[in-house]
C-alpha cells in the first residue's frame, strides 16, 4: 500500500501475543503495571482541556470521541469507556482486534473496535482525542503515521504520543535490560533504531498544526516496583499536542 506506515514483521509479532493481552502476569505485564501512570496523564490533560472539574466522578469524560490507534488487547480502551468516552480502538492486527473485541463484550462495554490502519481509516467525522500510545517505534513511516493521526482529530483536540528516546541509556535499559535480562518484554520487542527523541516528536506535531502542551518522562522505581511521572525523559516519555 502506498505511504503506508505498517510494518508487517510488527503486525505479525503482536499478533502472535493477542492471547496475551490481558494476562496481568504474561507477556504484557509490564504494560499492565504501566498503564496507570499513563492513565493518570491521559486524564489529567483530557479534564484540563476540556474543562472538566474533578467534582465529576462518575462519568467525567461523557462526550467525548477518542481514536486510540494500534490499541492492541484495548488496555486503555477499556477504562477511557469505563470514563464515559466514546472510544474507537483500531489496530492492523485482526488477532488483536478479536481479542479485545471479546474482553470488552464479556464486560459489557460498548467500545468501536476496527481491524484496520490509520492510512486506511473510513470513518466519517474527527476525533476529541487521539492516542499513539507505543506505537509510532512499530511503525515504518513515522512521519506519515503522525500526519494522518494529526488530520483525524478535532481543532483544539488532544493527542498523545508516548514512546522510547533514542539515546544510550534507552538501548542499554529500555532495550537489552529490559528484554534480555529482567524480562519485562518479550525478546525482540523494541529495535532502538526505530525510537525518537522529544525534539523529533515535537518536530512532528509542529508540522501537523499542533503545539506541544506537556512532556513526561516514564520510569520504573525497583524499590516501590511501580511506573511513575519523572521530569528525566532518557527513556519512556509521553507528548501531549494540541490541535490548532
Amino acid at each position: 500500500m502506498e505511504h503506508s506506515s505498517i510494518n508487517p514483521q510488527e503486525v505479525k509479532k503482536f499478533t502472535e501475543l493477542a492471547n496475551e493481552w490481558w494476562k496481568p502476569n504474561g507477556k504484557f505485564k509490564t504494560l499492565h503495571k504501566f498503564n496507570p501512570s499513563r492513565l493518570d496523564f491521559i486524564i489529567r490533560n483530557i479534564k484540563l482541556n476540556y474543562s472538566i472539574s474533578d467534582n465529576i466522578k462518575q462519568r467525567p469524560l461523557e462526550g467525548l470521541s477518542i481514536l486510540d490507534i494500534g490499541c492492541g488487547g484495548g488496555l486503555l480502551c477499556e477504562p477511557l469507556s469505563r470514563l464515559g468516552a466514546n472510544v474507537t480502538g483500531i489496530d492492523a492486527s485482526k488477532q488483536n482486534i478479536e481479542a479485545a473485541s471479546i474482553h470488552a463484550k464479556n464486560n459489557n462495554l460498548n467500545i468501536n473496535y476496527i481491524h484496520t490502519t490509520v492510512e486506511e481509516l473510513d470513518i466519517k467525522g474527527s476525533f476529541d482525542i487521539i492516542l499513539n500510545m507505543e506505537v509510532v517505534e512499530h511503525v515504518n513511516n513515522q512521519k506519515v503515521f503522525i500526519k494522518r493521526s494529526c488530520e483525524l482529530l478535532n481543532k483544539n483536540g488532544l493527542i498523545f504520543i508516548a514512546t522510547l528516546n533514542k539515546t544510550l541509556f534507552s538501548l542499554i535499559f529500555a532495550k537489552y535490560t529490559a528484554e534480555y535480562i529482567l524480562n519485562f518484554l518479550p525478546r525482540g520487542t523494541h529495535d532502538w533504531n526505530k525510537f525518537l527523541t522529544p525534539e523529533e516528536v515535537y518536530s512532528f506535531l509542529i508540522q501537523n498544526n499542533c503545539e506541544v502542551i506537556e512532556s513526561v518522562g516514564i520510569n520504573f522505581n525497583p524499590l516501590l516496583n511501580s511506573w511513575n511521572e519523572s521530569k528525566s525523559m532518557k527513556a519512556n516519555f509521553i507528548v501531549t499536542g494540541k490541535k490548532n
